[in-house]
């Protein structure tokens, strides 16, 4: 079987197609592309792949502009950092949906149906779709009950400027500077907070957009933030994380 990768961050291209032969060594990476121009190019010089990896938000445009242009295409294996483009994904015949950074048991599941899926009837299509519809379509939570002494207070989310780790503890953070503990892990808050207005920028920080109040280059390709409230330490955005990074504060 072979296969293409689609994908304008380098990393996570070589991530991918060294997952892809770790887990599928029957799988053949043909190409890895990075660009919309660069993917159009390749389709019309190339017989189609059996599969593609598809990002898609790519630097000139979008992943699913290639596939436009193509009067038929394989199965595609999406994979970016945001979820909100899951619906148009399924209807390119799109076998499955991975965000970033891709979890390699969801890989192994994502080749394992594409093994197994050659034709899918129009009505189990349907049920995919309504099901993905309703996946995706889930409401992100939008309040937090603290407890402080013998007391409970509620926060908005709208009112947290972002969530950190230390000693053990996550703490969440308002906008006026105070910091509270909650029983929650980073790992748990991707899950359930809105991925448009929160950020897990490391291993220690997840951020709302609207506590980034200046960003400047850092070294080997990583950014340094300025939150509001601030924080003592540099708050650095993890090299693996910026380009998508730079992409959420730009959708």
């Amino acid at each position: 079987m072979k296969a293409l990768i689609i994908e304008d961050e380098n990393i996570a291209s070589k991530r991918l197609a060294n997952l892809v032969k770790e887990l599928a060594p029957d799988v053949e990476i043909l190409e890895r592309i990075s660009s919309v121009e660069e993917g159009t190019t390749w389709f019309k010089n190339n017989v189609l792949p059996d599969l593609i990896f598809l990002d898609i938000q790519l630097n000139d445009g979008y992943g699913f502009d290639i596939i436009d242009g193509l009067k038929e295409h394989p199965p595609i294996i999406f994979t970016t950092a945001y979820n909100e483009y899951a619906i148009r994904g399924f209807k390119y015949n799109g076998l499955d949906y991975l965000l970033k950074p891709i979890d390699k048991r969801d890989l192994e599941t994502a080749l394992n149906k594409f093994r197994k899926t050659k034709l899918v009837p129009e009505k189990e299509n349907e049920k995919k779709y309504e099901q993905l519809k309703s996946l995706f379509s889930k409401a992100y939570k939008r309040r937090f009950m603290v407890k402080i002494g013998n007391q409970f207070n509620s926060f908005n989310v709208e009112d947290i400027a972002y969530f950190k780790s230390h000693g053990g503890l996550i703490y969440l953070r308002n906008t006026n500077g105070k910091k509270y503990p909650i029983e929650y892990s980073l790992d748990q808050l991707e899950d359930i907070l809105d991925p448009i207005q929160f950020f897990r920028i490391n291993r220690k920080y997840m951020v709302s957009v609207n506590a980034v109040n200046e960003i400047h280059s850092y070294f080997n390709s990583r950014l340094l933030l300025k939150l509001q409230p601030c924080e003592e330490e540099q708050i650095i955005v993890s090299r693996e994380r910026t380009s998508n990074f730079k992409k959420w504060l730009d959708c």
